[in-house]
């Protein structure tokens, strides 16, 4: 099948699925750090992104107040910056101190002339105005541990050292905290610029952890993992970084794109199972090394890229001319891609006891849940809304629930459960979410969910994505062609009923107790 060529609409009759809940089983408290995005120098991401100073709702400082108030209803709570392949050859100096004596560079990751009018200072601050948490990269591509820990002193250090005292003297007197710091980027990718053998970048990242913890011993450092799961390197890799770093770093990186390759659409539905195991065999590597060298260190998951991308569309980098900055990887998602982001946001919150962080790879225009006209409007594509909702609800202790179902064959996975669910419980607010995807394409799934674990029930919202129309897509015309609607079911006798569309996401909102409080 090609792209048009998939059935839309179910094509069978429903068949039953069923999810047990109990307040006892539990994974444990949701990490909502998963909730993350990122900010690249990348095509449009930030200039004409989130800064363009003409426009005509900038702020005083240059950006977008219409992309502000999108990114605030995204919800996302801590932001990855500057890259991505970016970083390897980024020289953060350029980017602080008066804009009119920056200089302007050319990006080798992307072949873009930089002007660095949006740089260190000005990411922080617009990250401070919107509540956002900092995640800061830094350079192991071109550069090492003298810049690293420089910049790590310019946002950090108290006044009357050098580097504090030059961000004072560019109008932020404060240190900016940045807690979390990524050491480097993809670094086995033959991509990045100064990409390294896992020998090397392991030398490089546990000495420049080193200097970065004599700073702060209380900084969470992530190191690269491979650049993805298909990398020749990917597995060993792990092992040889984590054996020079383990004791240095709290996080170690996972990277993962998904698009329907060669028209395969119920393996892309079923994205998840990739992730899945993505997550498991990074985890056992973890685990192994710790347990080689007697260490009771946990190291969670950052899996700080992840998304739709529809690669095989894309020419790649090596296709780039230098130019200035221009729209790049600004792909349109449909119906179809914003039940695989739901049913991806599913499983990383299924892995909350080990996947600490999440950036959805990224915030505008480049794969993005927000695209923008230069001059004119934004507008939330489809995968805005299920991380949207997901990002506002899912709150407390994520629950394992006993999940029951008809499969489907997936020519990538194999057979694979076509109902994809997990459960969120904040017993403060009385309120559990159950977020639920139907990977079948072709049939509906008459759902049971057994919640006689808990009392006073009562159904608060039920709010899917479906279209009988797959394809559909939100533009500036049809900003709203495809947005959340109320879903159908019903509660009795601590009995959740409904219906399940094929190929839907599902964000379901119970009032409730649990009967073990009472």
């Amino acid at each position: 099948m090609t792209d048009h060529q998939q059935p839309d609409g179910a094509t069978g009759a429903p068949v039953p699925a069923r999810i047990k809940l109990d307040p006892d089983f539990r994974v444990g408290p949701l990490n909502r750090r998963i909730f993350g995005s990122f900010v690249e120098h990348l095509g449009r991401c930030v200039y004409t992104g989130i800064y363009e100073p003409e426009h005509p709702t900038a702020d005083e400082y240059g950006f977008r107040a219409d992309v502000a108030e999108l990114v605030r209803e995204l919800g996302p709570t801590i932001i990855r910056y500057p890259g991505g392949n970016f970083v390897s050859n980024y020289k953060w100096e350029d980017g602080v101190g008066p804009r009119s004596e920056r200089p302007v560079r050319l990006d080798l990751a992307w072949k873009t002339i930089e002007t660095n009018q949006v740089g260190t200072d000005e990411f922080l601050q617009w990250c401070q105005r919107l509540d956002l948490e900092p995640m800061m990269a830094v350079n192991l591509g071109t550069r090492g541990i003298t810049e690293a820990s420089e910049l790590l002193q310019y946002c950090n250090a108290e006044g009357g050292i050098e580097l504090a005292d030059r961000r004072a003297k560019n109008g932020h007197a404060d240190p900016y905290d940045v807690r979390v710091w990524c050491l480097g980027n993809e670094m086995d990718g033959p991509w990045q610029m100064g990409f390294k053998t896992p020998e090397e970048y392991a030398r490089l990242a546990e000495e420049t952890a080193r200097a970065m913890k004599r700073f702060d011993e209380k900084l969470e450092l992530v190191a690269c993992g491979s650049s993805n799961r298909s990398m020749p390197t990917f597995g060993s890799w792990e092992r040889i970084v984590l054996d020079r770093c383990i004791d240095l770093v709290d996080h170690i990186s996972a990277h993962a794109y998904y698009e329907p390759i060669d028209g395969d659409h119920d393996s892309f539905l079923a994205s998840a199972e990739d992730m899945d195991r993505f997550i498991s065999s990074v985890v056992a590597t973890a685990d192994h090394v710790a347990a080689a060298r007697k260490s009771d260190k946990k190291i969670m998951i950052s899996f700080d890229e992840w998304n739709v991308w529809f690669q095989k569309r894309w020419e790649g980098e090596r296709k780039l001319e230098i130019r200035e900055t221009s729209a790049l990887i600004e792909d349109v998602y449909d119906v179809e891609d914003a039940v695989v982001i739901g049913s991806l946001l599913i499983e990383l919150i299924r892995h909350t006891d080990r996947v600490a962080i999440a950036c959805q790879a990224q915030l505008v225009n480049v794969i993005a849940p927000i695209l923008t006209a230069p001059g004119g409007v934004a507008w939330r594509q489809t995968i805005f809304h299920p991380f949207a909702l997901t990002a506002k609800y899912a709150h407390g202790v994520v629950l394992q629930p006993a999940v029951s179902g008809p499969g489907i064959d997936t020519q990538r996975y194999g057979e694979v459960g076509a109902l994809h669910a997990t459960t969120v419980w904040n017993a403060d607010a009385g309120e559990l979410v159950i977020f639920a995807a139907n990977r079948d394409r072709a049939r509906d799934l008459d759902l049971t969910v057994d919640l006689g674990a808990f009392a006073d029930l009562k159904i608060i919202e039920h709010l899917h994505i479906a279209d009988d129309e797959r394809r559909a897509y939100n533009s500036p015309e049809q900003p709203d062609r495809v947005v959340p609607k109320p879903g159908a079911s019903t509660l009795n006798d601590g009995r959740l009923t409904g219906v399940l569309p094929a190929a839907s996401w599902h964000c379901i909102r119970i009032a409730t107790s649990s009967r073990s409080e009472g």
